[in-house]
């Protein structure tokens, strides 16, 4: 599969906006805000960081609930989505267009999350640069939700070489393999819908969750809980997800 290292330029384009748009049920969004308003230790009112924000689906079911919301993403594809999302749901929301490392805000935020699985699109280093960027635009106190659904304790367990699923005429056929020496989790993902066939590749880093903890750790994060879905079911070998609940130190400059 040999995904480039920079593999997420140009692929959430195409197929693959319409199928992440349509892949997830809307009680899994349901949960997963639940989960977010209940964790985040904001109040309606506060500021909070969706980042990467894909197309906007929690990022506008928050600030339905009267969040003030900034999300951001790198695919303009994307983005245009959310914006139009957001649009009809009638709420404001600030989308910005950037990398998920570069978080640069002039005021701290109250709380942040990553959802959909997207920690670990980078090397150990970039990793910890995507979760230094994160503490840095929060403030002291301020938590950080983070979704590891892709833990080897997730991963392993339940791993297929292959999987298929179709949304609204749009089918989705992945194969998967594990590349033990690097450490990471390679997929070849072909989207079919009617005469249009397109083939994405990725690749995640597959870490343990006492080393995402550590990670945590290092830029000034301390782990407050951690569940195996969005229902808060505490989390084991083979949980389905992995959510992740910290806090910015008290007095910590996060390498702000």
């Amino acid at each position: 599969m040999n995904a480039p290292s920079d593999w997420w330029n140009g692929f959430f384009s195409g197929l693959v906006v319409d199928f992440w748009r349509t892949a997830l049920p809307a009680e899994v969004t349901a949960a997963e805000t639940e989960f977010l308003d209940r964790h985040l230790g904001a109040s309606p009112g506060g500021r909070l960081l969706d980042v990467p924000c894909g197309h906007g689906r929690l990022a506008v079911a928050l600030a339905a609930r009267g969040y003030r919301v900034t999300g951001v993403d790198l695919s303009a594809d994307l983005l245009t989505v959310a914006q139009a999302e957001a649009a009809a749901r009638g709420v404001e929301i600030t989308w910005r267009q950037s990398d998920m490392r570069d978080l640069s805000f002039p005021e701290p935020f109250d709380a942040a999350f990553c959802a959909g699985s997207s920690f670990g699109y980078f090397d150990d280093a970039g990793d910890v640069d995507f979760l230094k960027a994160v503490a840095g635009a929060l403030r002291p106190g301020g938590r950080f939700v983070l979704d590891a659904s892709k833990l080897a304790e997730t991963i392993f367990p339940a791993f297929r070489e292959r999987h298929s699923l179709e949304r609204d005429g749009l089918l989705f056929e992945a194969e998967n393999r594990y590349d033990a020496l690097t450490g990471r989790y390679e997929n070849r993902y072909t989207l079919t819908r009617g005469s249009d066939v397109e083939t994405k590749v990725a690749s995640h880093r597959i870490y343990t969750l006492s080393q995402v903890v550590a990670m945590l750790k290092t830029v000034g994060l301390t782990l407050v809980s951690v569940h195996g879905s969005a229902d808060g079911r505490p989390f084991a070998l083979g949980s389905p997800g992995c959510f992740l609940v910290s806090e910015r130190f008290a007095g910590s400059d996060s390498g702000r």
